[in-house]
């Protein structure tokens, strides 16, 4: 893949449904095309066009789809939705591969931010990360795979000039199990 996001093929469809949003990462577009963009030449998925829906909301709204979806009554930093499990992974030729929703709560995640010392600039490029990886087929249910998807996670925030997440941060590590 080449370093230029614009010529990844990449649509993101950007959905913000708390305003608040805007107020506080004005650049939420450009933001999560650099996250998501990273995440796809780390992996080097291809060229092939690719569709990524990121819908920014509250925790209330987050929290009604961890309910219904994952039967937890709590909102929680970053869902992830795949479109296509790892067997059916293409698309009809000339359409683009729909890799799938990631939604993000801004109460929790400033929250988490806050906690953390993190600005909310990287914790928010940190979970569009994490959620991406989700899309691509990355877990952290068992600990190898916990590991694994953290080592991905830090080697690409670290090209994006963003510290280790994990890195002696109890509270973000547990937030990885929202």
């Amino acid at each position: 893949m080449t370093d230029d996001p614009e010529s990844m093929h990449l649509e993101i469809a950007v959905s913000v449904h708390d305003a608040a949003w805007l107020d506080a990462l004005g650049d939420l577009e450009q933001q999560a095309r650099r996250a998501v963009s990273a995440v796809l030449r780390h992996l080097d998925v291809g060229v092939a066009p690719l569709e990524i829906s990121l819908v920014f909301t509250d925790d209330s709204e987050q929290r009604g789809l961890n309910r219904d979806y994952r039967h937890k009554d709590s909102a929680t930093n970053v869902l992830s939705f795949p479109n296509m499990d790892d067997a059916d992974m293409t698309a009809p030729e000339g359409s683009p591969r729909l890799l799938g929703d990631v939604v993000l709560a801004r109460e929790t995640i400033a929250r988490e931010a806050g906690e953390q010392n993190k600005s909310l600039a990287d914790h928010t490029t940190h979970l569009l990360v994490h959620g991406t990886l989700h899309l691509l087929g990355y877990d952290h249910m068992k600990a190898a795979e916990a590991a694994e998807m953290e080592a991905v996670e830090t080697e690409i925030l670290a090209g994006l000039g963003i510290a280790d997440p994990y890195a002696g941060d109890v509270a973000a590590a547990e937030a990885r199990h929202g």
